[in-house]
């Protein structure tokens, strides 16, 4: 079975917290994952998003797009809306030929909102989450057709975030819209992430490795703290320096045949936790987990055509 890694330039660059940033360029970001042994990274805000300024970029770092962030709003968004504002990403994914665009939901989702504790999130009826369901779906269908295939980010926060919100919307919702399990926000949310494999192994196309530290995710207030402020608090870490076990978790994956990106995506105050060297723990261990579960990981960057 063969898998490639990537990481999340979120280490370097947080988009929610300004105080959570490294001031590094693009350029050294992509070489410092690399360095780490890293063949593929998300897109993130310093991004060109001109192939042709951005293809230079990842050949010179020897490093493949291996996805990125689209903020949908199905939710309560009109279909339309949400077309034309992905069919540019569309565009440039394929041109610079990324695996998938991550679709994260951001309607009525507190995510991004520091002073809107964890316990308000918003909440779906069975008949909104079969709704919603259904036009994610639609959707999915429409931008694979469009020759980008979407994989959905169940999320803190966000209308799918437990792990029985995930199994409604996984039960109401089509094979066109595949899943991309995210460890840490899963375990996060108190599901049991070898469970979630087991139940959704068929429709995962895409994994983020992110690792938590449940010290911190215990002591948390969710009547008064919010998303933003367990990430400052260091609620996210690498594979290695957390408290899931990723030798049962890649174990898990491979049992069901799973090939594919395994990304890195750990948000932390980079001053506390340098990325250059998270992206070295995570990798480390990520390549230990992944050779005794059976894996080749590739250590092809940049394609050579």
């Amino acid at each position: 079975m063969k898998a490639k890694l990537g990481m999340s330039p979120i280490a370097w660059w947080n988009d929610d917290l300004a105080e959570l940033s490294d001031d590094v360029s693009l350029e050294e970001c992509l070489r410092q994952s690399r360095s780490a042994g890293f063949t593929g990274m998300e897109m993130g805000r310093r991004f060109p998003n001109d192939p042709e300024i951005m293809l230079p970029i990842l050949k010179a770092a020897d490093v493949t797009l291996c996805g990125g962030w689209f903020s949908g709003t199905l939710v309560d968004g009109e279909m339309a809306d949400n077309k034309d504002r992905i069919q540019p990403m569309i565009d440039l994914f394929k041109a610079v030929n990324a695996p998938c665009i991550v679709y994260g939901e951001v309607g009525r989702s507190i995510q991004g909102d520091r002073s809107k504790p964890l316990a308000t999130k918003p909440k779906l009826s069975d008949d909104e989450m079969k709704a919603y369901a259904k036009r994610l779906t639609e959707f999915g269908e429409w931008c694979a057709e469009q020759g980008m295939p979407l994989s959905y980010h169940h999320h803190m926060a966000a209308v799918v975030e437990t792990e029985p919100e995930l199994d409604a919307f996984m039960r109401y919702s089509g094979a066109g819209i595949p899943l991309l399990l995210d460890a840490g926000h899963l375990a996060f949310a108190g599901g049991n992430v070898l469970r979630a494999i087991d139940n959704h192994h068929t429709r995962i196309s895409h994994v983020h490795v992110k690792d938590v530290r449940m010290g911190v995710i215990e002591k948390l207030d969710r009547t008064k703290q919010s998303f933003l402020d367990a990430v400052a608090l260091g609620a996210f870490t690498v594979p290695g320096d957390g408290s899931l076990d990723f030798g049962a978790i890649v174990q898990r994956f491979a049992d069901h045949g799973y090939e594919g990106w395994f990304v890195v995506e750990a948000e932390q105050d980079p001053k506390k936790n340098p990325p250059l060297r998270m992206a070295q723990v995570g990798y480390k261990e990520l390549m230990r987990v992944m050779t005794a579960a059976g894996y080749t990981v590739e250590t092809q960057g940049f394609p050579n055509v």
